[in-house]
C-alpha cells in the first residue's frame, strides 16, 4: 500500500510540474512581474517612462546633436548608414560606410549589427538581407559579422581622439601599441581615412 502512494504522489507532483512548466508559471519573466507589481509592469511596457523628466530632456538632446552631426557627416560625405535611425557609434567615430562594409564581406560595426538583427534596416538593405539555416542575418547570402577586435579598438581610439573621452588604459596601450594616446588615436584617425578611400 506504501509503495501505491509513493507512486501516485509521484505521478502527482510530475503532473503539477507539467501544468506549471506549460503554463509558464515559474517562469523568469512571471516571477519579475510578480515582484514589480502592475504600476512597474506598465512602465516596463512603455521604455523610458520611468526616467526622470531632466534625464529624458538631456536623451532628446543628445539624439538632437547627434543627428546633426550625422547630417554634417552626410554633407561631407563621410556617413552612408544602412540602419534606419541614427547610429551613433559610427557618428561619434567619425562616420563610416555601412553600406560598403556590406559590399565589402558584410562586416559592420556593433549599432549596424545590432539593427540588422533587429530588422531595422533601410529598404534598399532589406531587400538583399536573408537568414542562413542558423539563423544569422545574411547580406547577399554572407553572413553579417561585427567588426574584429583590431578594427574597434581602432575606432574607439578615434572616438577619442573625436570627442576627447577617456579610453581605458588597457585598450589605449592596445590601440597605440605602447605610443602616447594621443599620437596612437591621432594615427587611428589618418589610417581609417586611407582606408575609407
Amino acid at each position: 500500500m506504501r509503495k501505491i502512494v509513493t507512486f501516485l504522489g509521484a505521478v502527482a507532483l510530475v503532473a503539477v510540474g507539467y501544468l506549471l512548466g506549460t503554463l509558464h508559471a515559474l517562469s523568469p519573466a512571471s516571477s519579475w512581474a510578480a515582484q514589480v507589481g502592475g504600476a512597474k509592469a506598465g512602465a516596463a511596457a512603455q521604455p523610458g517612462s520611468d526616467l526622470a523628466d531632466e534625464t529624458k530632456e538631456k536623451i532628446k538632446a543628445a539624439a538632437v546633436a547627434l543627428k546633426a552631426a550625422m547630417d554634417a557627416l552626410v554633407d561631407e560625405n563621410r556617413y552612408r548608414p544602412a540602419i534606419k535611425g541614427v547610429n551613433a557609434f559610427a557618428v561619434l567615430t567619425g562616420g563610416g560606410s555601412a553600406l560598403q562594409d556590406l559590399e565589402n564581406g558584410a562586416i559592420v560595426d556593433p549599432e549596424t549589427f545590432a539593427a540588422l538583427y533587429s530588422d531595422l534596416a533601410v529598404d534598399s538593405i532589406a531587400e538583399h538581407l536573408g537568414r542562413d539555416s542558423d539563423g544569422r542575418v545574411t547580406y547577399k547570402n554572407n553572413v553579417v559579422r561585427m567588426y574584429p577586435l583590431s578594427v574597434l579598438r581602432r575606432k574607439y581610439a578615434m572616438r577619442s581622439e573625436i570627442t576627447g573621452e577617456e579610453l581605458l588604459p588597457e585598450v589605449t596601450e592596445q590601440v597605440g601599441k605602447g605610443k602616447p594616446k594621443k599620437k596612437a588615436a591621432k594615427k587611428a584617425v589618418e589610417d581609417d581615412s586611407a582606408d575609407e578611400q
